[in-house]
């Protein structure tokens, strides 16, 4: 992921990249980062479509609030796949990406 074009200057730039999914959709891996001014904090995050999820940091992990914010995208995310699968469309999403400013998980 290229954080340096868009490194926010305040709060905070949540990022979910699919790496991996299972086949019948109930399963994925994301490359999850939480991108501040002062750093990229690098994750993987594995989904399942019931809503569990499950954060690892690659090397250090972000504030408790950051690690909380990017789980609570996480989750969201997972719940959705069902739903999506039963739509018709792929469950788990190429890329999610939310920005929260000051105050607001950053």
């Amino acid at each position: 992921m290229s954080t340096d074009a868009l490194r926010p200057a305040h709060g905070a730039r949540y990022v979910l990249e699919r790496e991996d999914a299972t086949e019948d959709g109930t399963r994925a891996v994301y490359r999850g980062e939480v991108v501040t001014a002062e750093a990229a904090i690098a994750y993987r995050v594995e989904m399942s479509d019931d809503g569990g999820v499950i954060l690892k940091a690659v090397h250090d992990a972000a504030l408790s609030d950051q690690e909380a914010m990017l789980s609570m995208i996480a989750r969201l995310t997972a719940r959705g796949a069902a739903a999506r699968r039963a739509d018709g469309l792929q469950p788990w999403p190429a890329r999610v990406t939310r920005w929260r400013g000051p105050g607001r998980g950053a």
